[in-house]
């Protein structure tokens, strides 16, 4: 049976499943002898909050404050990317808190998520485990694209120019648009991805590597830079991946001397890694969730708000005491009538129920017949606001 289908069985609610994923974290220290934050992004949500950015890193510190007193710390990382600047600020606030940082990746870590993962003094991977090209993703007119994809397409034309004389009406509409410092920026982008990861593959993947594998040589600085220059040049080659979201595995990473840690072959690691997988995927396929940070000790689940039918609210001067709130589940698309009062009348409930109505969730959440968990805590707020009293569950 797969895990997927075991947990499905289960019919475990939201917070099952984060009881679930905290049991999972201890074990993983249990085997690893270390301390795990998972920190993963439901990648394909329409969500702008989904990529990586500076409140993760606001959130990732508030997380792990007061463990001065560990020394290692993994970092189990799912993401499509995002703010190089917050992986950089991430990844100097793990350094100066962790002598050694790790990263275990069994799904996506993409872009700004694979610079993340090249600081880490061992890389753990699945064979689900993927990470990308590196190069920022830079905001042009209404699109964001590769920085490297921007770069080449502009030596491109600017080759063309110089080879014809002039370019196509096209082509010199869309080169009129990019000015000198969008160019420029643009550019130290790109540089700015490339030299942070030599300087942290020298500085730590490559900190215990002191001889040669084959001739047993001495390793030198000048050597670990030689080296760290050749990853990044493959991983910066959008000629030899040709999609900037294109999936690198253990093999590819492998066939250019990055040394990554194999989890499949350790069958308890396996077990737990996947799992973790898993149970991340079903909160973000069966809730709102579409953040996760969480450790043994903590956790913190970003939560979309769902959109729901406007409020009908009765034009007085005074807030009533009860409204009806429509809510639509994002997943089969079912309606939920709910009310919420605001006064302790026994009469509202008995007619509101014959409407077909329930009553607002103690726990802010419906549970959908589909299996999808509807968030209610940004309506709940508005509500109160708005009465400027607490909703009576």
């Amino acid at each position: 049976m797969s895990l997927m289908t075991e947990y499905i069985r289960k019919r475990l609610s939201a917070n099952e499943l984060e009881k679930e994923l905290i049991y999972l974290i201890s074990k993983y220290n249990k085997k690893r002898d270390s301390f795990l934050l998972v920190f993963a992004s439901a990648i394909g949500k329409p969500i702008p909050d989904i990529a990586l950015s500076q409140e993760d890193y606001y959130i990732i510190t508030d997380i792990l404050r007061n463990k001065e007193n560990l020394s290692k710390i993994d970092i189990y990382l799912e993401t499509p990317g995002g703010s190089g600047e917050a992986a950089e600020e991430i990844v100097n606030y793990l350094r100066s808190h962790f002598d050694d940082v790790s990263f275990v990746v069994s799904g996506e870590a993409k872009s700004a998520g694979t610079i993340m993962v090249l600081s880490g003094d061992e890389i753990l991977m699945t064979e689900t485990g993927s990470l990308g090209p590196i190069d920022a993703q830079m905001r042009i007119g209404r699109s964001t694209v590769s920085a490297f994809d921007y770069m080449e397409w502009i030596g491109e034309k600017q080759r063309e120019a110089e080879d014809k004389g002039k370019l196509n009406p096209f082509d010199a509409v869309m080169v009129a648009q990019i000015s000198p410092g969008e160019l420029k920026g643009v550019y130290h982008s790109l540089k700015f991805a490339e030299e942070l990861v030599v300087e942290w593959l020298k500085k730590y993947k490559f900190k215990n590597w002191n001889k040669t594998e084959i001739r047993r040589i001495p390793v030198t600085e000048k050597m670990k830079e030689e080296r760290a220059k050749e990853i990044v040049s493959e991983l910066i080659n959008h000629g030899k991946w040709r999609s900037h979201g294109r999936s690198i595995k253990i093999e590819d990473l492998e066939s250019i001397k990055l040394k990554i840690t194999r989890i499949d072959d350790d069958a308890e690691l396996k077990d737990i890694v996947y799992r973790i997988q898993i149970v991340c995927r079903l909160l973000f396929t069966t809730s709102s969730t579409y953040k996760i940070f969480a450790t043994r000790d903590d956790k913190l689940l970003k939560q979309a708000v769902p959109m729901s039918a406007p409020v009908k609210i009765p034009k007085t001067s005074k807030f009533p005491d009860v409204v009806e709130i429509k809510i639509k589940c994002p997943r089969c698309g079912k309606i939920y009538k709910i009310y919420a009062k605001f006064t302790p009348n026994s009469k509202i409930d008995e007619d509101y129920k014959k409407k077909g109505c329930i009553p607002f969730p103690k726990d802010n959440k419906v549970k959908c017949d589909c299996g999808y968990e509807i968030n209610l805590d940004g309506i709940k707020n508005e509500l109160e606001v708005k009465a400027g009293r607490k909703i009576l569950v």
